[in-house]
């Protein structure tokens, strides 16, 4: 497999079980169905191997937690061999007893493991109850030079902070990543869910704007006890246009081809990082200016 500067990304939207290795089998088949179709470069969900254990506090959690390399990314890495696709896998890392986290692993197209990126922001909220399991990452914000690509990688709630997106793009990112476990309270009015989805893709297309980057958010699908994550898993080109979306209410691969020569066509015509003024930029590490 060779790659220009057209790359096709595959996205893997689907429902878990509690089983993991079936979670696990599940994913493999996928990657292998989209390499079979182009795939560059596969991203699989937040979490993917696993049911989303945080809506609940429970001890007996940490027991799916495994370290990062491990078994799994073994696995995976004779898969990337394999198939010759980069893969993005989400997995609750086991750092040592008593230190967990919520850690991305990235593997090159010729299997080798080339680092991780552990979740930055930790959110406490009905339903994600991620401070309970997750030590905020340390890693700082990552970019990956795959042999297709120049990546960055960041997890679920890190989306919502440009500050994440800007730094990584900055540290030379081509395309940024975000696996992702994120739904609805089963009884929202259609009013609320349909706000709440505009408001998760506008910030992430507000990232590919900004930094004149590509944006793939890939979510899971399907009802976990109290929440019904929302999928809509999508692509952004630079400019915000979204060029694929899932659906909300099944699970869906899809292979996405996008074109990198656009973040350089982008960048020139709106020269957002030109006309940064980071001499005024200090009081951003304020918590509040007050």
């Amino acid at each position: 497999m060779s790659c220009d500067r057209k790359v096709k990304i595959g996205l893997v939207q689907m429902k878990c079980t509690g089983n993991k290795e079936t979670n696990i089998q599940r994913s493999i088949s996928e990657i292998r169905r989209l390499s079979s179709e182009g795939a560059n470069i596969v991203c699989l969900q937040e979490l993917f191997a696993s049911l989303y254990f945080c809506d609940k506090e429970d001890h007996t959690n940490f027991l799916l937690a495994e370290a990062i390399p491990g078994e799994t990314i073994r696995l995976l890495q004779e898969i990337a061999l394999e198939t010759e696709v980069v893969i993005i896998a989400s997995l609750f890392e086991k750092r040592t007893t008593g230190l967990y986290h919520n850690t991305t692993a990235v593997i090159d197209a010729d299997g080798s493991y080339l680092g991780k990126y552990r979740k930055s922001h930790i959110p406490d909220d009905p339903g994600f109850y991620e401070k309970f399991y997750f030590t905020p990452g340390d890693t700082g914000y990552k970019v990956f030079n795959t042999k297709c690509a120049k990546i960055g990688v960041l997890i679920c709630w890190d989306q919502w902070f440009p500050e994440a997106a800007r730094i990584t793009s900055l540290m030379g990112a081509e395309i940024l990543f975000f696996p992702t476990a994120i739904g609805w309270e089963p009884d929202d009015k259609m009013d609320v869910k349909t706000e709440q989805y505009q408001a998760w893709q506008t910030i992430q297309r507000s990232h590919a704007i900004a930094n004149g980057v590509h944006v793939v958010a890939v979510n899971r699908v399907g009802r976990e006890a109290d929440t019904v994550f929302w999928g809509g898993s999508f692509v952004s080109n630079p400019f915000g246009t979204v060029l694929y979306q899932a659906s909300h209410d099944k699970e869906e691969s899809h292979v996405q081809e996008i074109d990198l020569s656009k973040n350089e066509h982008y960048r020139m015509i709106w020269p957002f990082l030109r006309d940064r003024r980071i001499d005024t930029y200090d009081p951003i590490l304020k918590r509040l200016i007050d």
